[in-house]
């Protein structure tokens, strides 16, 4: 019968003890456990392999932080007080990504502060920086780059969001690089090169009817603040492009690991095939798939058909219904076993090489350290 067993075993210790591994990236579909799987690597990185761990969530829920102790994570790592690190020498700090936060430093990074404060008033920047499609997936980059670039950590293990989101996180700088090459975008940028006469009164000048067909789809007002945007960003774009395909080739490179993660799940399953597909296209590192919630009977060689049959049979006999509801709840559990295993089967098919490692589904969600631990654990069947 096709099993997740089938696949090669995924050492996940070998890969947080390696010093060669830098960055891993935690992947999948939503609900699937990439919060916890992320956080149970981190503080396993931290006490057991006595790493200096970085923890950096891109998913806006509080789960990390609950599970942490911690009140609130912030675009800021916070260092997780009363972990086992005492015999290990390691650390673990945790932080969630502010994507304004994080935009608003870079400009403040890449510009005067004359500049940098003409940028924070427009109207333009303000809604792209907070809400923009698209923004979140730039800024994690930044981010992570901005992490691995100060070298203060061993180990930054990063959780994305719902994997579709995921990808959007690889796109970024091929996305942006489009953006920013793109035929609109040299047409707001001409004011600026050109002597700083506004956008819409060259346009104007210059094009004629595609400036009334601009000024109809956008707006005047929006077309004046995009302009003012443009024009103030200009000196910096080169600068976003170049550190987000930098944090792209690190993520290609071998100091980067990562992990799927998804359930038995058909749609789980779906998702991490598909992102496993990608990152073979892309040529990044992909080290193995961690498959959580999975479920095995406590007595494995007692298939469901049996154990059904033996408490029909009792409940025949009368006097013992207590038994024979346990017969079938274990024949159920066996049934179900039984389903996550073709599901599983379904990736292991598809990438026979891909390392895998199945996480027994815990009686209780995790919400806090010792949670955590037996995550870790069970994750390097230890």
């Amino acid at each position: 019968m096709p099993s997740e067993d089938a696949a090669p075993q995924l050492d996940v210790d070998q890969i947080l003890a390696d010093p060669g591994v830098r960055i891993v990236v935690c992947c999948g579909a939503g609900g699937v456990g990439k919060t916890t799987t992320a956080a149970a690597l981190a503080l396993r990185a931290a006490e057991q392999h006595g790493r200096r761990t970085v923890v950096l969530t891109i998913d806006p829920a509080r789960r990390l932080a609950q599970s942490l102790g911690l009140t609130e994570l912030d675009n800021t790592p916070r260092q997780v007080k009363g972990i086992d690190v005492e015999a290990s020498g390691g650390e673990l700090h945790a932080m969630m990504l502010d994507m304004k936060r994080t935009f608003d430093d870079v400009v403040l990074a890449h510009t005067d502060p004359t500049k940098a404060a003409e940028i924070f008033a427009n109207p333009f920047y303000q809604a792209m920086s907070s809400t923009f499609a698209g923004t979140q997936e730039y800024m994690a980059m930044e981010k992570l780059g901005q992490l691995h670039a100060r070298g203060e950590w061993d180990l930054i293990v990063v959780d994305t969001p719902p994997s579709r989101s995921a990808l959007d996180f690889l796109d970024a700088p091929a996305r942006l690089s489009r953006f920013l090459d793109g035929r609109m975008l040299r047409l707001l940028l001409a004011p600026a090169r050109s002597g700083g006469r506004s956008m819409f009164s060259l346009v104007t000048a210059s094009f004629g009817m595609f400036s009334k067909v601009v000024q109809k789809v956008l707006g005047a007002q929006l077309l004046t603040d995009l302009s003012g945007f443009v024009a103030a960003l200009d000196s910096m774009f080169g600068g976003f492009r170049q550190r987000a395909e930098q944090t792209y080739r690190i993520l290609q490179a071998g100091e980067t690991a990562f992990l799927l993660v998804a359930t038995p799940e058909p749609d789980a399953v779906r998702e991490a095939a598909y992102f496993a597909g990608r990152l073979r296209e892309e040529k990044m590192p992909l080290a193995g798939l961690v498959l959580n919630r999975v479920h095995r009977p406590v007595v494995p060689k007692l298939d469901a058909e049996r154990s059904r049959a033996a408490a029909e049979r009792l409940a025949e006999l009368g006097g013992h219904d207590g038994t024979a509801d346990v017969l079938r709840a274990h024949a159920a559990l066996a049934r179900q076993a039984v389903r996550e295993q073709q599901v599983a089967a379904r990736f292991t098919e598809a990438f026979p090489a891909v390392p895998a490692v199945s996480v027994t589904a815990q009686p209780a969600d995790v919400h806090d350290v010792d949670g955590l631990r037996t995550i870790g654990a069970a994750i390097s069947r230890s």
